[in-house]
């Protein structure tokens, strides 16, 4: 195949993806976004948290939070859990990668906040271990993934939210994903305009 019909097919299949993700997820990103809105009225805080490129998003939605998305508006309170490398590698040298996210979910998580786990496959052991500690501390847990949602799918709880774009292919879950994660902050922006 030659360079010119792989560019192609990469831009065909993104526009696969994006209408089958307009069919199932629409309500579930309202849902997400509703969640978000009641998090900020209630004084709570947004951990995001992921591996590889799902870090960047975590990373994405937090910086958006913090900072502002495209109109200027109070700053509103995020972390991402992959930002910070000294508590990241002190607690994979002492007890594990697959805790680097659950013992800060466990050490700064509180009832009001959300903990939004990234995570293209729904195997990841780290993701796993933050929602399971998130269920623990009544955290409520949206996630973000693609395929059958794999096993986090299977720690989700009624009051918890799924996001699972109908793809198996990473780079197309992680293209979906930054759509997500705009649409998201577009609405919180237009939220607090309309105020």
């Amino acid at each position: 195949m030659k360079n010119i019909e792989i560019i192609k097919s990469n831009f065909i299949e993104n526009q696969e993806i994006n209408l089958a993700s307009v069919n199932k997820i629409l309500p579930s990103i309202e849902s997400a976004t509703n969640c978000l809105i009641d998090m900020i009225k209630n004084s709570g805080k947004l951990m995001s948290c992921g591996n590889g490129g799902s870090s960047g998003d975590a990373q994405h939605i937090a910086s958006e939070f913090v900072n502002r998305f495209e109109i200027e508006r109070k700053e509103m309170p995020a972390i991402s859990l992959n930002s910070d490398t000294a508590t990241i590698t002190s607690i994979g040298n002492d007890y594990g990668y697959q805790y680097i996210f659950s013992k800060q979910v466990s050490a700064i998580g509180h009832e009001k906040d959300v903990l939004m786990a990234f995570t293209t496959s729904g195997n990841s052991q780290n993701i796993l271990e933050a929602i399971s500690i998130a269920k623990e501390k009544n955290i409520k847990v949206l996630l973000v993934t693609g395929g059958n949602g794999g096993k986090a799918q299977n720690l989700i709880g009624p009051d918890d939210i799924s996001i699972i774009i109908p793809s198996n292919r990473t780079s197309r879950i992680q293209e979906m994903t930054l759509i997500v994660i705009h649409s998201i902050c577009e609405c919180i922006d237009k939220h607090y305009q309309d105020k």
